[in-house]
C-alpha cells in the first residue's frame, strides 16, 4: 500500500471542506460585510479565493479550518474597508446614485448618465454672471456648506439664497430650450 502525499489527498478533501464552510462562510460574511461597506457576496468570493489559494500553495487545508475562515473573513473586512476609505470620485463625476432607475453598470446607463452630466455642465457654462461659479460651486461632490461656498465666492451667505434661485431658473430655462417640443410624426405637408 502506497502513502498518499498531503498534496495528494488535498483534492478528495477539498470538496468536503468547502460543503462544511459554506454555511459559517456565508454567516461570518454577513456579520462582516455591512461595517466594511462590502457586498456579503464579494466578501465570500474573496475569502474563497484565499482559501483556494492556501490549498494550492501548500497542499494542505488549514489545521483549523473555522478559525482560519473567520480570520480571513476579518482580514478580507479590514481591506475592504482600507479600500474604500482611500477611494474617492472623481470630482467632475459625481458618484452613483443607488436610488436611480435603470441597471446599474450597463452600458446605456453609464452612457446616458455621462450625457447627463456632459450637457449639464455645458449649460452651466453658459449662464451669465456669477452663475457659472455659484453653480459649479452647488455642483461640487463634497458638498460645501453655504457658509464655505459664499466664503469662496466672496459675497455674503444672505445673498446666496437668492442668487442660486435665480441661477437655477436660468439654468432650467436653458435647459429647457435645448429639448425640442415633441411634434407630429411622419411627414408634415
Amino acid at each position: 500500500m502506497r502513502c498518499m502525499t498531503t498534496a495528494e489527498s488535498a483534492p478528495d478533501t477539498t470538496p468536503g471542506l468547502l460543503a462544511a464552510l459554506a454555511p459559517l462562510l456565508a454567516a461570518e460574511s454577513d456579520a462582516e460585510a455591512p461595517a466594511a461597506g462590502v457586498d456579503p457576496g464579494d466578501l465570500e468570493q474573496a475569502v474563497w479565493l484565499r482559501l483556494l489559494e492556501q490549498l494550492q500553495e501548500t497542499g494542505a487545508a488549514p489545521e483549523r479550518p473555522a478559525e482560519w475562515l473567520r480570520r480571513a473573513v476579518r482580514a478580507e473586512a479590514r481591506r475592504a474597508r482600507r479600500t474604500s476609505d482611500r477611494e474617492r470620485p472623481y470630482r467632475d463625476e459625481p458618484a452613483e446614485d443607488p436610488a436611480a432607475p435603470g441597471p446599474h453598470g450597463s452600458p446605456e446607463h453609464s452612457l446616458m448618465a455621462a450625457e447627463g452630466r456632459r450637457t449639464l455642465r455645458a449649460a452651466v457654462t453658459r449662464t451669465p454672471g456669477r452663475c457659472p461659479r455659484v453653480l459649479t460651486a452647488m455642483l461640487d461632490p463634497e458638498d460645501p456648506t453655504y457658509r464655505e461656498i459664499a466664503g469662496e465666492l466672496g459675497i455674503s451667505q444672505g445673498s446666496l439664497g437668492p442668487m442660486r434661485s435665480r441661477c437655477l431658473g436660468c439654468l432650467r430655462r436653458m435647459l429647457a430650450a435645448e429639448v425640442p417640443a415633441p411634434g407630429r410624426r411622419g411627414r408634415v405637408r
